[in-house]
This record gives C-alpha cells, sequence and structure tokens, in this order.
C-alpha cells in the first residue's frame, strides 16, 4: 500500500493467484493498465502560484500539463490544459477568463481561446460554497518572443470581481 505523492490517495496493490495461466495473465494485465493510468494521473503537475487578489473565491490547487519543471516552459507552437480548483465566495451567472503575460511589470494580453469560463468545466450559475474545477487550454502562439514572464490568470464573477486571480511564471522557448 502507498500514497502517491501528486495525486493523493492511498492505493492498495493487491495479488491474486488464480489456478489458470489465462487469469493470471489477465491479473497482469490489469495491474499494469492500472499502473499506467495512475502515472498518467501524476503527469499534471500542480505548480506554485502566487494568488493576486481573489476577492470572491478561494484557491485550491493549479496544475499546469505539461511542466514537468519551474518555470513551466511553454513551446513556441503548443498548447498547455491549464486547471484551476476553486472555492467561490459568491453567486455568479457567469465566469469570464482575462489572462496577461507580465513582461517588465506590464500586462500584456494573452488571448485564449474560450473566455467564458461557463463554456470551461464550470457548470453555471455558479454557487457561493461549492468547489469548482476550472480547466482552459493556453495557446503559446509561435510569433511569441522567447522570454522569461509571468503569466496573470484571473476568472472574473457577474461584477467582475475575480473568483480567482494567479500568478505563476513561464519561458516561452522555442
Amino acid at each position: 500500500m502507498w500514497v502517491d505523492p501528486v495525486v493523493g490517495f492511498t492505493v492498495e496493490v493487491v495479488s491474486f493467484k488464480g489456478t489458470l495461466k489465462k487469469d493470471r495473465n489477465m491479473d497482469v494485465r490489469t495491474g499494469l493498465i492500472v499502473m499506467f493510468c495512475l502515472t498518467g494521473l501524476s503527469w499534471a503537475q500542480p505548480v506554485k502560484y502566487i494568488d493576486c487578489g481573489s476577492t470572491s473565491g478561494k484557491v485550491i490547487s493549479v496544475d499546469i500539463n505539461p511542466c514537468p519543471s519551474e518555470p513551466c516552459q511553454l513551446h513556441k507552437g503548443d498548447s498547455y490544459s491549464v486547471n484551476v480548483t476553486f472555492i467561490s465566495n459568491v453567486d455568479s451567472d457567469k465566469s469570464t477568463a482575462v489572462v496577461h503575460g507580465i513582461v517588465g511589470g506590464v500586462p500584456l494580453p494573452f488571448p485564449i481561446p474560450v473566455p467564458d469560463g461557463c463554456k470551461s468545466g464550470i457548470q453555471c450559475p455558479i454557487k457561493k460554497g461549492q468547489n469548482y474545477n476550472y480547466q482552459a487550454l493556453l495557446p503559446v502562439k509561435s510569433e511569441y518572443p522567447s522570454i522569461k514572464c509571468v503569466v496573470e490568470w484571473e476568472l472574473r464573477d457577474d461584477n467582475n470581481k475575480d473568483l480567482f486571480c494567479i500568478k505563476f511564471p513561464v519561458q516561452i522557448v522555442n
């Protein structure tokens, strides 16, 4: 039995001894499938972030995939999944994502394909006290310069207040 540190749940490995060779092969295949699935869950890496003013909610976790090391290296022409789990402190009929790359202290718009949070894994209307898992795609255009910057990601409620606001460092590379 062991606890996966990334996923955070206990895994118990059980061995079965079948009387037929066919049964043992099935058990081995099943075990391998489970192992590969658990390995796949650990590829989404929690990243270090700074809360930059989540007034209408509280961030629980931030995951970027793939991001094996920090700062996350974002390759031009690729897309990355960004997952933010948060608790809402307000009711809201809608949510809108606003993303910036901060370079030299200057926020530059970083457009995302779907700014509507209600189309990004969140069931709207948003209810106070409930957990939500916001899921978005971050495309890195090939014309972006190779640079280190800070991504500021906000999800705003009906009143234009932040359900969450996070900042995390990235490096855009070829």
